[in-house]
Parts: C-alpha cells; sequence; structure tokens
C-alpha cells in the first residue's frame, strides 16, 4: 500500500507533505506528480492499494457520505490520522474503509512520502484491540506503531464485507 500524506481534511483540497501544494501527489508508479483523484485512478488500475495519512480532525466539513464513498471506489484502503471529525470516521466505517488513529500521535512524523504502509493485526481484528502499523521508507528502513480503532463487532463485519450495504446484503 502507498502512502500519500496530508496535512488537510480530505482529497483535493489537502496539502501535501512531498511538494506543499494542493491536489498534487507523486504518483509510486510513474515518479510525476498528478491531480489526487488521477492518481488514484491509475493505482487503482494497477491494483495497488493506497492509505491517506492525515493530521487533526480528518474530514471535518466532510459529513456527507460522498466523502467516505470516494477513496473506496478509488481503491483505497485507510485513513490513518491524528484524530477524525467524528460523522466522518463513521461514514468511513460505512464505506468499508479503515479509519485509524495514531497511538501516539507523534508516530505521524514518522511517515515519510511515498512509504509502503503494511497494517498489521487484519486476521484478529476485534473490538478494543489496536492493529499496529509498519513503515517501509525509501531508504529500507522500517519502522512499527500502534494505530488504534474504534470498531465494534458490527462495524467490523462492515469491513469484512466490504461495506455496510454489502454485508446487509449478505443476510438476504
Amino acid at each position: 500500500v502507498v502512502s500519500t500524506q496530508s496535512t488537510g481534511s480530505s482529497g483535493i483540497n489537502a496539502e501535501y507533505g512531498e511538494n506543499g501544494e494542493m491536489n498534487s501527489i507523486k504518483s509510486a508508479i510513474t515518479g510525476d506528480f498528478g491531480a489526487v483523484p488521477a492518481t488514484a485512478r491509475e493505482y487503482k488500475a494497477a491494483g495497488i492499494g493506497w492509505v491517506v495519512v492525515g493530521d487533526e480532525n480528518y474530514g471535518e466539513g466532510s459529513s456527507r457520505e460522498h466523502a467516505a464513498l470516494e477513496p473506496r471506489h478509488l481503491g483505497g484502503k485507510a485513513i490513518i490520522v491524528r484524530s477524525f471529525a467524528r460523522i466522518h470516521e463513521t461514514n468511513l466505517k460505512k464505506q468499508g474503509m479503515l479509519p485509524l488513529t495514531f497511538a501516539d500521535p507523534a508516530d505521524y512524523n514518522k511517515v515519510q512520502p511515498g512509504d509502503k504502509i503494511s497494517i498489521n493485526g487484519l486476521t484478529s481484528f476485534a473490538p478494543g484491540v489496536p492493529l499496529s502499523c509498519t513503515l517501509k521508507h525509501g531508504d529500507g528502513t522500517t519502522d512499527t506503531f500502534a494505530l488504534n480503532h474504534t470498531f465494534n463487532d458490527n462495524q467490523i463485519g462492515w469491513f469484512k464485507a466490504g461495506s455496510a450495504l454489502n454485508k446487509m446484503a449478505e443476510g438476504k
């Protein structure tokens, strides 16, 4: 999974760590900078999952479900931040995304643009049990740290099914 580090609330209105520009991110495939949605589509077409890494109150002003649907539709797997806007976090869960927070907010500073991110512990994903994240940096070094979540059993079912709607469809 390729990371995109954002200091804003979401997507195209965020400033990215590598170039400090809004709606401009470096592709791990081509090395070129491009618009966030176009780069996400490029990753999706290549079968590459991606993760957003953000700062405080991620998703503020993004309470509509579309703000959570788009990352899922474009192949996003997780959003890792220091904190979420409450409604946005719930909407991400409904879309089958993994909204996660740094157990130690200082771990945000370990993430470098272009890191390969592994989220560990999903095979035993359970309420109240933190996951972990391993970053593989461009220089080959790694960092591992804890990630918190607020999923309950039903929401974990949504994640495993791909979304809340998919889980509902399984029951029919």
